[in-house]
């Protein structure tokens, strides 16, 4: 592609500038309004708790059947995202940056003592910005943390489905394309369904809302999660039907130990007695869990995670290391979270988390490491 076309397809124009703020608009009407289950969150440690409306799950089918109509009655196309991809990237990119201003801005000027709005301000401008100064920062009564990971999620939905649309006006759908769509669909409403279990974990609970989760939810998620979608494309592959087979398998056993895994925490979290595997759970000081998948190794969600992200990637085939980006960077990023989970948790649980250690050696992958 022609580096001067390149650069022109980056400029935002007004069109994906609408396309976002209505995206967002939907989000925080819907978000508002829908019925959903009220889940509380972790307790904060100034003794106060936050509360969020898991509708999500609602909101995206809503969403995609109203985008439907809509396309349908030809209000609207069905390919809009994926011919603007690259105008939608950088507006978004824009955006986040634009918002971790403000957040950084209000975050420096806050006064609150609240475990949620208290200011974290360590005075290396490059740390706080990239980390964050408040816990939970809200806008008219919406949790931007909450909200942003959802908008992250249900954005990487719509660019699948845009890019889908593509090829079938192309011309172009494969068996591959339509595995890669399959698995991507499954995941994202499997995590809408599981919207509560979100709130258990530790970017929600303990990450202040930084550029790293601004940029993390609302660009990284959606424009890099379906470079395999844009790469196929323009790239025909041919599985055979061996490979597509195994490549289901890859995708069943990574859902089953990354559900599994996040399921049976987030039970505990709630319900320390409640029975793992048909046993009673293994307790570690009263605090760490260690049956089940907590059991065999340390961080066993991010095995299953892994294993997903490849399945995503397989139906590409080996020909290029372009579709397996995402597994790729997901793996340095998962071990770098891991080291840093490691540290927490030792700082926090102190002879605990070395007693867990001793009994659960692996931290990721089993007799590997």
């Amino acid at each position: 592609m022609d580096l001067g076309f390149l650069l022109q397809t980056l400029i935002p124009s007004w069109n994906s500038v609408a396309v976002l703020v209505i995206f967002f608009a939907y989000l925080a009407v819907a978000g508002s309004i829908l019925p959903g289950k009220l889940v509380p969150g972790v307790t904060l440690q100034d003794g106060s708790r936050l509360h969020y409306r898991c509708n999500g799950l609602l909101a995206l089918l809503l969403l995609v059947g109203i985008l439907g109509i809509g396309s349908k009655m030809n209000f609207l196309s069905p390919t809009v995202i994926s011919d603007r991809g690259l105008e939608l990237l950088s507006t978004t990119f824009i955006f986040s940056f634009l918002t971790m201003v403000v957040l950084y801005a209000a975050g420096c000027r806050s006064r609150s003592k609240s475990s949620s709005l208290k200011p974290h301000i360590t005075g290396n401008l490059i740390h706080d910005w990239w980390y964050g100064i408040q816990l939970n920062p809200q806008f008219m009564g919406i949790d931007l943390k909450f909200f942003f990971v959802r908008a992250g999620m249900m954005g990487w939905l719509l660019i699948n489905l845009s890019v889908l649309a593509k090829s079938v006006q192309d011309g172009s759908l494969t068996q591959s394309m339509i595995l890669y769509q399959l698995f991507c669909a499954l995941y994202i409403l499997d995590y809408f369904v599981h919207e509560e279990y979100m709130t258990s974990t530790w970017d929600i609970i303990a990450e202040r809302l930084g550029f790293m989760l601004v940029f993390g939810d609302l660009v990284w998620i959606p424009f890099t999660f379906s470079i395999q979608g844009w790469w196929l494309l323009n790239n025909k592959v041919e599985l055979t039907m061996a490979a597509a087979v195994a490549n289901c398998f890859v995708f069943l056993i990574g859902y089953l130990v990354f559900r599994g895994a996040n399921k049976q925490k987030h039970i505990f979290k709630q319900n320390p007695k409640a029975l793992i595997w048909g046993k009673p759970p293994k307790v570690i000081g009263g605090k760490l869990l260690a049956s089940g998948y907590w059991g065999i190794a340390r961080h066993s969600n991010y095995l299953g995670d892994l294993l997903l992200a490849l399945s995503f990637s397989l139906p590409c085939g080996i020909s290029s290391p372009i579709p397996y980006f995402y597994p790729i960077y997901l793996f340095i990023l998962l071990v770098w979270r891991e080291r840093r989970d490691e540290a927490r948790c030792a700082e926090k649980y102190k002879d605990i988390w070395a007693e867990y250690c001793r009994l659960v050696p692996w931290r990721i992958f089993p007799y590997l490491y």
